[in-house]
């Protein structure tokens, strides 16, 4: 699955300059993101734990599970992001069986990262 060539042409898409807050944690999600230019980061507890790139998912945990976000997220330089509401995001999991399982297989790397730093 490319999520870059799925979301290249997404009208709901925000641009961040360095520093920017794209998300905080605490907050309520009604979207996740995918990056389409720059990177992002993911902070938790002031400590970057993930660095996302071009192609790269942020903020679908808190989407899925319907609860606050559990880190911030932060431009690291300029970046562009596609926003994808939460009835979007259920669409694509339910049409499009490959955006479901790269979304897995996100949150599985995720997890067996932490899984290692632990």
């Amino acid at each position: 699955m490319n999520t870059l060539n799925l979301f290249r042409n997404e009208a709901a898409t925000r641009s961040l300059d360095a520093g920017d807050l794209l998300f905080h944690e605490g907050e309520t999600a009604d979207a996740m993101y995918v990056v389409l230019d720059g990177e992002v980061d993911v902070v938790q507890g002031g400590r970057v734990i993930e660095t996302v790139g071009p192609g790269g998912i942020v903020g679908e945990m808190a989407l899925i599970e319907q609860a606050p976000r559990s880190a911030d997220a932060i431009a690291r330089g300029p970046a562009r992001v596609a926003e994808v509401s939460h009835q979007r995001f259920t669409f694509l999991v339910q049409q499009t069986p490959g955006f479901a399982l790269h979304v897995m297989k996100v949150l599985v790397d995720r997890l067996r990262r932490t899984t290692r730093r632990a």
